[in-house]
């Protein structure tokens, strides 16, 4: 039928259960966290890399770990550095189109200037 267990014998087995969850919240957060440290690296990597290589979100990162928000914001701030040096880059590369356009828009087609001798 069903056993008797003494009110010792309970503790003990929830403070055995409780011991056996916590080490596997703690191996689980030390993945997260270990993912999340790679994750940033190659976040970090790829801003200084002038190379256009497709991003792809990450996946199964969940929240960001305490300890790695400090870091996740400096990233973030440098890449919005990064935004604004590349739209005031394309800013200045329209203006300059803009300016060689306007210039070719002024000529009047002529004649040709070379002749090929050796047709």
């Amino acid at each position: 039928m069903g056993r008797s267990v003494s009110p010792d014998a309970e503790a003990v087995a929830t403070v055995d259960d409780t011991v056996s969850v916590d080490a596997a919240v703690s191996i689980d957060d030390t993945a997260a966290h270990a993912r999340w440290e790679a994750a940033l690296a190659d976040l970090e990597t790829s801003l200084g890399d002038a190379t256009t290589t497709p991003w792809s979100e990450p996946t199964g990162l969940g929240p960001v770990p305490r300890e790695l928000v400090g870091r996740a914001s400096r990233l973030l701030a440098a890449q919005r550095d990064r935004i604004a040096a590349v739209e005031d880059a394309r800013r200045v590369t329209l203006e300059h189109l803009a300016a060689l356009r306007a210039v070719d828009g002024t000529r009047t087609p002529q004649a040709a200037v070379y002749l090929d001798a050796s047709a």
